[in-house]
């Protein structure tokens, strides 16, 4: 499908669902946490035959809630990237369908190149082309262990809304 046949398909949409997305296997929910947070892991939307998944911040967090690989930013990020496989997975997406990254590093200076190198490495494991947009930004994180976090946004077209079985 072209990007103005999307752009059409969603243009002609009459109606809106939404529903909350998990992958459980990989991840806990934010509000199964010691300390619940309010939000979603992930946002799924679905407009004219079109799916849009809006993937909330993402980290190094194990299917118990707790932070793995603490102090190893290049572990985080391959976690973190799990998570996010396992989130697109769950609603029947993966990588080739994400548009936009946005990238939070606790110590951009110290970490940048680290995850320049390890956000390229999985881009061509995952063969991506083209690249998704992406912004990276030093932030506080919502735990003093976490070096990285990502938020992701995908789009793609259901298999069930495109013929396949």
């Amino acid at each position: 499908m072209t990007t103005r046949e999307l752009l059409n398909q969603i243009a002609g949409a009459t109606e809106v669902n939404k529903h909350a997305i998990t992958a459980l296997s990989v991840l806990s929910e934010a509000y199964d946490y010691a300390k619940p947070s309010s939000f979603s892991r992930g946002l799924r939307i679905d407009l004219g035959g079109v799916a849009i998944l809006l993937i909330s911040g993402t980290a190094s967090v194990d299917e118990h809630g707790q932070t793995v690989h603490a102090g190893d930013f290049r572990a985080q990020l391959r976690r973190t990237y799990h998570n996010i496989t396992g989130l697109l997975a769950s609603e029947g997406a993966t990588w080739k369908d994400i548009v936009r990254t946005t990238c939070y590093l606790r110590d951009i200076e110290r970490d940048y190149a680290a995850f320049n190198e390890g956000r390229t490495e999985f881009f061509r494991e995952q063969g991506l082309d083209p690249l998704p947009a992406s912004t990276g930004i030093q932030a506080i994180l919502c735990r003093p262990d976490l070096l990285v976090e990502i938020e992701a946004i995908a789009i793609f077209v259901p298999a069930s809304s495109n013929g396949k079985c």
